[in-house]
């Protein structure tokens, strides 16, 4: 299992890779939501998410391999990526035909290969899987490895740093690495602060396994929140049993919901996000989120959106 400790270790591990993130406030959000609203900007992390912390810590701890590679709905196959050409190393980033272009573009341009295998992130598993077997690449995958938990959990320590009253947390919740990581980090040091997971109603893998009591396969949907879409695994060995035993509430999304976080993040706090990223502020505005307890910080996880799909969605609402 992963522990503080984990994560300390790895914020020494990679702070010569990553950057510390602002915390900005969101006076807009903070009158809606009763109480004073952070935003945590992860989205202006190197390789546009914050993925990068856990691929950079996973990476750094690799031995003589013929290469790295992963399944990824983009952004884990981005800072992956970016992590392998630090290293000097060939990259396979494994991906199902929903990734839009723009973040396969972006893996291309780092030097690796975008691999496109199916319909959904558990077929580019597959074949993430036999790169391993057949060819010695080490498999990073994108959420269920400790050393990447351990990675992502640096951004619980950065948040209490800055903000050490803060009474919860909302985090964006696709196969559980951000949060598992960013929970026991934070619960560490403050057990009676709040996790709250936010997802998309389309498609959610995390949501259906909770939900069930086990991983389950789900369909993969088109959605705004596609960096939250994939499925958890269903020989899940980490983040099923660490979200389930940290998270304190779950909050789920329609589209408009979270097309409405992106218009508002963009026009009153100027962060160009994507529609993972704005899930915190689209259940503020849904009024499924509150701040009346404490300080509430949402963290920006990304901003690896279509430019053309992103100025489609600010036209589109009011």
């Amino acid at each position: 299992m992963v522990t503080p400790d984990d994560i300390r270790a790895a914020a020494q591990r990679i702070e010569t890779i990553i950057r510390p993130t602002p915390l900005r406030p969101a006076p807009a959000l903070s009158a809606i939501a009763g109480g004073e609203v952070w935003l945590k900007c992860e989205h202006l992390q190197e390789t546009g998410s914050f993925k990068l912390r856990g691929a950079a810590n996973a990476s750094a701890r690799l031995g003589d391999v013929a290469g790295v590679t992963t399944a990824s709905t983009g952004n884990h196959g981005r800072a992956l990526a970016y992590a392998a050409r630090q290293l000097k190393l060939p990259a396979v980033i494994c991906v199902s035909r929903l990734v839009p272009q723009n973040k396969l573009d972006a893996i291309a341009a780092l030097g690796a290969e975008a691999r496109i295998i199916g319909a959904s992130q558990d077929e580019a598993f597959q074949e993430a899987r036999r790169l391993k077997r057949d060819e010695g690449f080490a498999l990073i995958p994108p959420f269920d490895h400790s050393d990447v938990i351990a990675g992502q959990g640096t951004l619980g320590f950065e948040i209490l740093d800055e903000i050490p009253d803060a009474a919860s947390i909302a985090i964006p919740l696709s196969g559980g690495g951000l949060l598992s990581g960013v929970a026991l980090a934070a619960k560490s040091r403050r057990p009676d602060l709040r996790i709250i997971g936010i997802s998309m109603e389309r498609g959610a893998a995390m949501a259906a396994s909770l939900a069930a009591g086990h991983p389950v396969e789900v369909e993969e949907l088109p959605t705004l929140a596609d960096s939250l879409g994939g499925g958890i695994g269903l020989k899940n060995r980490l983040t099923f049993q660490m979200t389930r035993d940290l998270m304190d509430d779950l909050i789920l999304l329609n589209e408009e919901e979270i097309a409405r976080g992106i218009r508002h993040l963009f026009r009153e706090n100027g962060e160009y996000v994507e529609g993972g990223a704005a899930v915190g502020a689209g259940a503020v505005l849904a009024g499924k989120l509150r701040a009346e307890n404490g300080p509430l910080v949402l963290i920006l996880s990304g901003r690896n959106i279509d430019a053309a799909q992103h100025a489609d969605i600010l036209r589109s609402g009011s």
